[in-house]
């Protein structure tokens, strides 16, 4: 049997926390310790677990697979988690339950899975256990901490929608650091004497450019069909303003990634815009922002730059 390529799909990790509302097996394991928890997950191994904060977007992205040939997916999921085999066999029923065609997967017992990210070709991890994430993030991979709560999903709304925030997530933190240390005058004077300079790639720039491949065959498939109606929408939602906004389109434009929408918000609430945007996932580096989305979106923290250093 020949291998299975992942080489030019869009592949996204994901633990059973983010996929699943797992407050109440991981209840068990903290006050009553892992013995009591392996027993309860045992005797739940045929309830199916809720759907958590990334299951809307998880879904929609997985949907996504019928603009590919049969066998020949443009996305793959693969669980990541530190649930042991045993386990971890409720999230998989759970899975199946949910009609979700995720069919592989990784436990590992406790330790933290972000290691085979690399071999497995990701450019996203998400994981509700904050440590986990920070980790990766450390090694220099892409993952997001996932924050809310459970997402009410319209089945009858068939776009995904994702959103970014721009500094410390599709680009790097140097500007961020300019802001930081001299302020928000100097920030956006050296945005404008560098508005014709690129920003280095931050690190969600490579799954924007998987989203984007998607985004193309959907633009194909409406060539061929008229009627189909593009389903991915992608956003920035940035507290930049003018004239730091140009600096931004720049990069985005050299690095060959695009988006639908840009909303240069300059100090104004995210939370207030998120509320009639309604992205099924919406990225950010900074903790302060997503307290406000996070009530309403769900919400990614990527613990990328500086900023984060200190950061809980």
């Amino acid at each position: 049997m020949p291998a299975y390529d992942l080489a030019n799909r869009l592949v996204v990790g994901v633990a059973s926390s983010a996929l699943f509302d797992l407050r109440e097996s991981d209840a068990v394991f903290r006050e009553q310790g892992e013995e009591a928890y392996r027993a309860y997950q045992e005797r739940h191994v045929d309830d199916t677990l809720r759907p958590g904060v990334a299951f809307a977007f998880i879904r929609r992205l997985l949907s996504l697979n019928d603009l590919g040939e049969p066998g020949d997916p443009l996305v793959e999921v693969i669980i990541l988690s530190r649930n042991d085999p045993d386990t971890g066999l409720r999230v998989m029923r759970s899975i199946q339950a949910h009609e979700l065609p995720i069919s592989r997967a990784v436990f590992m017992q406790g330790r933290s899975p972000h290691k085979f990210m690399p071999a497995l070709n990701m450019s996203l991890f998400l994981s509700a256990n904050g440590m986990d994430v920070r980790e990766a993030v450390a090694a220099g991979l892409p993952a997001g901490h996932v924050l809310g709560s459970q997402y009410a999903d319209d089945p009858e709304d068939q776009e995904l929608r994702i959103a970014f925030d721009f500094d410390g997530v599709l680009a790097g933190d140097a500007a961020e650091q300019v802001y930081q240390s001299a302020g928000l005058e100097e920030f956006r004077a050296h945005e404008a004497r560098n508005a014709a300079t690129p920003h280095d790639p931050g690190p969600l720039r490579d799954f924007l450019a998987g989203v984007n491949r998607i985004q193309r065959r959907e633009l194909e498939r409406r060539k061929s069909d008229p009627g189909y109606e593009p389903r991915v929408h992608v956003s920035i939602v940035t507290a930049r303003n003018a004239p730091a906004h140009e600096r931004a389109v720049t990069s985005l434009k050299q690095w060959g990634v695009a988006v639908n929408d840009a909303f240069f918000l300059g100090g104004i609430d995210k939370g207030a815009v998120m509320g009639v945007l309604n992205p099924h996932i919406f990225f950010d580096d900074q903790v302060t922002h997503l307290e406000s989305t996070s009530r309403t979106t769900p919400s990614v923290h990527v613990p990328f730059g500086k900023i984060n250093e200190t950061a809980p």
